[in-house]
């Protein structure tokens, strides 16, 4: 069990302690007033819809045995005869506990980040490698500056790895949580084109997540390097304990699709030293190949052996919205709502085009957010990729996809564009997509997850 003692919360830079004599040693850490139980510290944390100030006393009558607050809201708190921790900010307190928590775990800590394929990547290393060891990970996309603490806080002494998501639209945001973090392995899956809106370019974009692996390197620990990725391939060459990985014949751990089976799934093969063995993916597309290659090049290093890696890739399931392929009666749904940039759009047209089960392909596509002054472009580049699969009929939605209609319609794509989404959901329930392959993406505020329903509803 990790404990929190009285000299780690007088170590926060700056924590001032109330009722020092009050104190029972903190066992876990909540910022959910719903989840405290004895011994546990409850972090009164500001968000956008709530203030954790508000909770907090409740939250000692509940069991909790002390509180963390900002030192403007202490007045409130003067009968409070409980331990109170004061502070500057409680969302950086909460941050700093965090890697005071992490210091005492025995666990290795895995850290991962990229523009494509982090989540999905995390999902399949924490299946294979919970074969042979206790693995804690990141639950959901839990991968910001408050994200990142609340994993650290889920891992225990019994823990071995720490498997820990990295996300940020913003520059330093990967400073800081990988700050927290320490880790002693890192991984980027690969440098594209997300958040351009913050990031400005690729390259910004590189300078934002090679932090990650700057902080691994820094604390001599082990660099997963995607040479496949023009950004990153030469990063650290130098480095003994840098490890390279991809679908080309320099990587020490070398991948190959060998063909593709009829409903798009890749089969792989894997090359590592002496190693050399081949499976059927099962997962859709070449970016899960990629992502899937990603984490059993950390699973070899970490010592599974082939029995153990193949048992774990039995039990690989899609992440929901993100490349899910759903076979219905005569219809194939594939379900990439969850977030949307150039790079994943042409993987998830990619997976459209490889299934051949049926011949009538349509796409739903909305906007690709973040993509800053050139988010036009892109969205008109799509048109040639979209064009390549043929597909019976497109349908568009948001304000920046009629660009990308425009273009189509001087290719002879049969396309329709809804600037109202309420027309487009009540056109999809009633359509007909009967012996056909869908396709649903869009960026996360464009709630494509509705399009889904409303397609799956027709079918009733």
């Amino acid at each position: 069990m990790i404990k929190i003692t009285l000299n780690d919360l007088f170590d926060l830079q700056t924590s001032v302690i109330y009722n020092p004599d009050e104190y029972k040693q903190v066992t876990s850490v909540v910022i959910d007033s719903r989840k405290v139980n004895p011994n546990s510290l409850f972090v009164a944390v500001t968000g956008e819809k709530f203030d954790g100030h508000d909770f907090a006393i409740s939250t000692l009558k509940n069991g909790a045995s002390s509180i963390m607050i900002n030192k403007s809201q202490l007045s409130k708190f003067s009968k409070v005869k409980n331990t109170i921790i004061a502070v500057d900010d409680t969302v950086k307190a909460f941050g700093e506990l965090a890697n005071a928590w992490r210091k005492k775990l025995n666990a290795k800590v895995i850290s991962i980040t990229g523009s494509n394929g982090k989540t999905t990547t995390k999902e399949i290393l924490y299946t294979i490698l919970s074969e042979k060891y206790n693995v804690v990970r990141t639950i959901s996309n839990n991968n910001n500056h408050i994200g990142v603490p609340l994993t650290i806080y889920s891992a225990n002494g019994r823990t071995e790895y720490l498997i820990l998501e990295h996300g940020t639209n913003h520059f330093n945001e990967i400073a800081y949580t990988a700050g927290i973090a320490s880790p002693d392995y890192g991984l980027i899956t690969n440098i594209g084109n997300s958040h351009l809106e913050y990031l400005k370019n690729k390259s910004g974009v590189f300078n934002e997540k090679k932090v990650l692996i700057d902080k691994v390197f820094l604390n001599k620990g082990i660099v997963f390097i995607n040479s496949d990725d023009k950004f990153l391939k030469n990063y650290l060459p130098d480095y003994k304990k840098r490890i390279t990985f991809g679908f080309n014949p320099k990587a020490e751990i070398e991948g190959k699709i060998s063909g593709y089976s009829n409903i798009g799934r890749p089969f792989i093969q894997i090359k590592y030293g002496k190693k050399n063995f081949e499976f059927q993916s099962p997962l859709y597309g070449i970016s899960n190949a990629k992502n899937i290659l990603a984490a059993i090049s950390l699973c070899l290093k970490l010592g599974l052996n082939e029995k153990q890696i193949f048992s774990g890739i039995k039990k690989i399931k899609a992440v929901k919205g993100r490349l899910q392929v759903e076979e219905y009666s005569k219809l194939i749904l594939i379900n990439d709502t969850y977030n949307a940039n150039p790079e994943s759009m042409k993987a998830a047209i990619d997976v459209l085009k490889r299934i051949k089960v049926y011949k009538n392909k349509y796409l739903v596509l909305g906007d690709m957010f973040e993509l800053g002054r050139m988010a036009i472009e892109y969205h008109k580049e799509l048109a040639k990729l979209v064009s390549i699969v043929k597909p019976a009929k497109v349908f568009l939605i948001g304000s920046h996809m009629k660009y990308l209609a425009s273009e189509l319609d001087n290719k002879k794509v049969d396309c329709k564009y809804f600037a109202n989404r309420n027309m487009l959901i009540k056109l999809l329930n009633k359509f007909d997509f009967s012996e056909s392959i869908v396709l649903i993406k869009g960026s996360r505020g464009m709630k494509m997850e509705e399009m889904v329903e409303a397609i799956k509803m027709g079918m009733k």
